[in-house]
């Protein structure tokens, strides 16, 4: 949440505070994020090709003339021939950032690309971020103003008070696209959508309610004027600063901002103004609200406290103090969250689709009253499932939607829009609203990140499931992207992991990188393991007649990768991962020799690839070097199973060189095994063999072979031989854009998974998810498929 704050509040929230050594680990952890693989967080890309001289010709010169005289006959034609109906500049001088106060235009710049990928993750709206090296009103506002034909809308951000104020009033009066201080606007509107159900919650009536604001910046100015706008009475308001209650005829610290909310009291701190009141509004500093304070409150007080980003005072104290109370706040650790992101990309969405000339009062209302509205709605399963499995429904615990609710998009933006065109300020008015919103759904790829958005709800089932959490073993325990990525994983709390290698090494390794979080996680030796013999012996058993003897024995169960695969083998552990600094045909050798393959003495390497919101799937990729029709039938059944666990229907390609031809051995090899396939399991969605184009582009199959099984695409690629299915994902994914996870082992007794070198600290976060997942289904014992593998 992005909370402007008074001048007085922003230098006590910098003055001096040391920072705790959590956010020490924090901030290493932002730095390494900013600063790889590329500096900063965002990029531009093009939305045309040009990758020939004719494309070239279209893109510039001499092409682009025609476009640009268009658009000189008839101004409107901007918005059919260029970007600027969805481009919004989001602009400061950096003079109050976030809790950081005047840190100035350079170093608010990362803050500014946030707000840019926030634009375009939760409303596809392409955002540059401009930071202007000016305090003067008369500057900023130039230089904004004159930018007017560049952009669609413009969202001002981290501007201290009360320049902030004029600067907005200012460049709405003279500019004709919206302009929008989401500092104190996003603030308002959400924060008012949660007011409106707290008093109904609460069987209170907003004329009657008496409101105290601790905060008089710009978020706190704006809340006040959203609350009567919703119907409080302004001599219900009393507002707090640094200096004490706002109070008619006080003269220190005032301006005519905050002369708006001076009221006729005899209080004069906010432990007086807190007496009897039904609402508390915290924009302010950590803990400004006390006990004492609580105590006195009217009954079931409704607390918002926002600071950001330890709250006025935090939940289970004023739980604790007042069971009755209701409390919201800025984090997403606690019920409530008063999250800006609620607001602005939905609210520039829908008014940038009207190309509405401003956002006014009636546009954020209806902003507020959506979201208000949303929360009372039953809340779906795929809303419960991104939040681990809770269950929401409207009350004292939910008064306004999740961030990750897609139903957002496809409420507040129509009622925006829809605002903007009852009001007058639409420049082209919406005719068929169902069509829009269909339009709206079809965002909702690009709204959310189809990669995260998918790995978000791994995560969360792994995490909901009910069940003990699966033991975990990492035989590279003192790698640095391990040890990364289990600081994430830990905070997840999706498995029980288990590192391998010398103790001292690994706990010196995590001081220096400052991973207090994994000092209780348990660092193992394999000597030193009290089961070391009997896993000395059980080895000696299992392979003693394929050259395996005792000190033999011995040698390899110190391995961490062969330790690691008899601890899964013997039942200590569910799971392993293990390549982050190996060769694959390492790391994969002990799992084979130890775990072993399921019933059909198949193994083979899967790779999920997620490509323009499609999920394919990639096989073999890391086993069989030349697979007979047997092996690829077994393993595009394996496939099938995996897909079939992420309720996809598995839809299968056997590729090859030729279309249906089956004239030389590879071609004859996959058509024979879609046979074998299609006769094992005769309900798959299988044919082959089949160019990879063909595969994957049903045009092509509509005009040339309509006889294909395979209609609408195939989404699991089986390849004829280890070179094919390699080399293609990593072409994918080096090339292609798509978003390459695993690869995973398919056909194995346990879960086991291997990783790339190559892997990136994300990848290793994203495989043992997967893994959990996959060991949780292992754990149920299920005679259906348990995940990724034939596990009997």
């Amino acid at each position: 949440m992005s909370n402007e704050k008074s001048p007085e509040v922003a230098s006590e929230m910098v003055a001096g505070k040391p920072k705790s050594k959590e956010k020490t680990q924090l901030d290493r952890d932002a730095l390494d994020y900013h600063m790889r693989p590329t500096p900063g967080k965002v990029e531009v890309i093009s939305s045309k090709a040009v990758s020939s001289e004719r494309a070239l010709s279209l893109a510039y010169s001499p092409g682009v003339a025609a476009p640009c005289l268009e658009i000189a006959k008839d101004p409107e034609k901007v918005y059919d021939y260029t970007t600027k109906g969805n481009l919004v500049a989001v602009i400061t001088n950096g003079t109050a950032v976030l809790g950081l106060g005047d840190i100035g235009p350079l170093a608010s710049k990362p803050v500014m690309e946030g707000k840019g990928v926030l634009f375009k993750m939760f409303a596809n709206i392409n955002v540059f971020d401009l930071e202007l090296h000016t305090k003067s009103i008369d500057e900023f506002c130039a230089a904004v103003k004159a930018l007017e034909p560049t952009f669609g809308g413009i969202n001002l951000e981290d501007i201290k008070a009360p320049e902030c104020f004029e600067i907005e009033e200012r460049l709405k009066r003279e500019m004709k696209i919206p302009v929008f201080h989401d500092d104190q606007h996003g603030t308002a509107i959400i924060t008012g959508a949660a007011l409106l159900n707290a008093c109904e919650v609460t069987n209170r009536k907003m004329g009657d309610i008496k409101l105290v604001m601790n905060g008089a910046g710009a978020a706190s100015i704006s809340c006040g004027r959203i609350f009567m706008a919703l119907g409080v009475l302004p001599e219900n308001i009393i507002m707090c600063d640094s200096k004490g209650v706002v109070y008619k005829g006080r003269k220190d610290g005032m301006n005519k901002y905050k002369e708006q909310f001076a009221v006729e009291t005899k209080d004069r701190t906010l432990t007086d103004a807190l007496k009897g009141a039904d609402v508390f509004v915290g924009l302010s500093v950590a803990g400004a609200m006390t006990e004492e304070m609580l105590k006195v409150m009217a009954k079931n007080p409704i607390i918002f406290a926002m600071a950001n980003p330890d709250p006025e005072i935090d939940p289970p104290t004023a739980k604790r103090i007042r069971p009755d109370c209701i409390i919201a706040t800025g984090r997403s650790d606690y019920a409530n969250q008063v999250n800006n992101v609620l607001g602005f990309p939905f609210i520039f969405r829908g008014a940038l689709d009207v190309r509405a000339t401003q956002i006014n009062e009636e546009m954020k209302l209806a902003a507020v009253r959506a979201l208000a509205k949303l929360a009372k709605e039953e809340v779906p399963e795929k809303v419960s499932a991104a939040y681990g499995g809770q269950s929401f429904s409207f009350g004292p615990e939910y008064l306004i939607p999740k961030p990750f609710d897609p139903r957002v998009l496809l409420w507040v933006t129509p009622a925006v829009a829809k605002a903007a065109m009852d009001s007058g300020v639409a420049g082209k008015p919406i005719a068929d609203f169902q069509a829009y919103h269909d339009r709206l759904e079809a965002l909702q790829g690009a709204r959310t990140g189809f990669v995260r958005s998918v790995m978000h709800r791994v995560k969360n089932q792994a995490k909901s499931s009910g069940k003990d959490l699966p033991i975990v073993v990492f035989p590279e325990g003192a790698s640095t992207k391990i040890l990364k990525a289990l600081q994430t994983i830990v905070h997840e709390g999706i498995i029980r992991p288990v590192l391998l290698g010398y103790k001292d090494q690994i706990a010196e390794r995590m001081d220096i990188l400052g991973f207090d979080d994994l000092k209780n996680v348990p660092i193992v030796h394999p000597s030193q393991h009290p089961k070391y013999r009997e896993y000395v012996d059980k080895l000696y058993d299992m392979r003693n007649r394929k050259g395996v003897m005792g000190r033999e024995a011995e040698r390899l169960m110190a391995d961490p990768d062969y330790f690691a695969s008899m601890m899964v083998h013997m039942g200590d552990a569910h799971a392993l991962v293990t390549g982050a600094t190996q060769n694959y045909s390492d790391c994969v050798k002990p799992i084979f020799e130890i775990i072993g393959a399921g019933q059909r003495k198949t193994a083979s390497g899967l790779n999920m690839v997620l490509f323009k919101n499609k999920m394919l799937f990639f096989a073999d990729t890391a086993v069989n070097i030349d697979p007979s029709a047997e092996q690829i039938a077994t393993i595009a059944i394996h496939a099938a199973r995996v897909a079939e666990y992420f309720k996809i229907q598995p839809r299968i390609a056997m590729l090859s060189y030729t279309n249906f031809r089956s004239r030389g051995e590879s071609p004859s090899k996959m058509k024979l095994a879609a046979e074998i396939v299609k006769k094992r399991y005769p309900h798959l969605i299988v044919d082959g063999e089949m160019q990879a184009d063909t595969a994957v582009n049903p045009d092509i199959v509509e005009r040339i072979f309509p006889f294909c099984e395979v209609k609408n695409g195939a989404n699991i690629l089986i390849f004829p031989n280890l070179d094919a299915g390699n080399i293609s994902y990593k072409l994918v994914q080096q090339l292609g854009g798509g978003e390459v996870i695993g690869p995973f082992l398919m056909g194995i007794q346990k879960p086991a998974n291997v990783l790339q070198r190559t892997c990136t600290v994300d990848d290793i976060v994203n495989t043992v998810a997967l893994t959990a997942l996959e060991a949780q289904a292992f754990m149920e014992a299920s005679s259906t498929y348990p995940g990724p593998g034939e596990r009997n």
